[in-house]
């Protein structure tokens, strides 16, 4: 079985996964109530598939799904403010076909890039717990060795970088924005997450995100 199948067989696993009774009660409970804006919208209130290219030389790992953004369109990073900063910057730096990251069925294709997440659920707070991130683990550690081609690995955030490194077995290695460490062939860069709460304070600007982007190009 080649890449694109191995994935595809995760994806079906993380799909029916049920390991935790919390997310799963939550993201049934926020697809069934909605909020206004999205009242018309049918949710996907199920854990979150990964998603882009199989042959991907950048692998992208986020936190976790929004409750109204991929819990609701059923695609990482799409649907909200940071799937446009994420969906924005690739195309930018050629891993992406456009700028936007809308819905499912968007047309928007991944060239060379590859996301999955820390957690699979959307977590109440943007908060999964210890054993949460721990029951998902699993997927993320078959992802890396379906993902042959991977040459750089972007962790959007602390919990993602924690993430990754409990997967390949590397310790003491510390998170700063723009950080870069090599593993195992692979060179591990980290980013702050593109959240309201780090775009809309400063913490995380345009040119540093953009910068990030470059980065990862020029590595892959």
């Amino acid at each position: 079985m080649g890449a694109a199948g191995e994935l595809a067989a995760i994806n079906k696993r993380v799909i029916a996964c049920r390991k935790c009774p919390r997310l799963a009660k939550y993201i049934r409970t926020v697809g069934r109530e909605k909020v206004k804006r999205f009242a018309s919208d049918d949710y996907w209130a199920r854990p979150l598939p990964s998603w882009g290219d199989p042959n991907a030389t950048l692998l992208i790992v986020g936190l976790a799904p929004a409750a109204h953004g991929g819990n609701r369109t059923g695609r990482m990073f799409t649907g909200d403010s940071s799937g446009d900063w994420l969906a924005r910057a690739m195309h930018e730096a050629g891993f992406a076909s456009r700028p936007e990251s809308r819905a499912r069925d968007d047309g928007l294709v991944l060239t060379g890039a590859y996301i999955t997440a820390a957690a699979r659920c959307a977590p109440p707070d943007n908060k999964p717990s210890t054993e949460e991130l721990a029951s998902c683990a699993p997927f993320l550690i078959a992802e890396i060795a379906a993902l042959r081609e991977v040459k750089v690995v972007l962790a959007l955030g602390r919990i993602a970088f924690d993430a990754y490194c409990k997967a390949v077995g590397a310790k003491g290695l510390a998170f700063a924005h723009g950080a870069r460490y090599d593993i195992a062939g692979k060179t591990l860069v980290a980013s702050y997450h593109p959240s309201r709460q780090n775009t809309n304070t400063g913490r995380l600007t345009w040119k540093m995100w953009s910068e990030i982007f470059k980065t990862a190009r020029s590595l892959a």
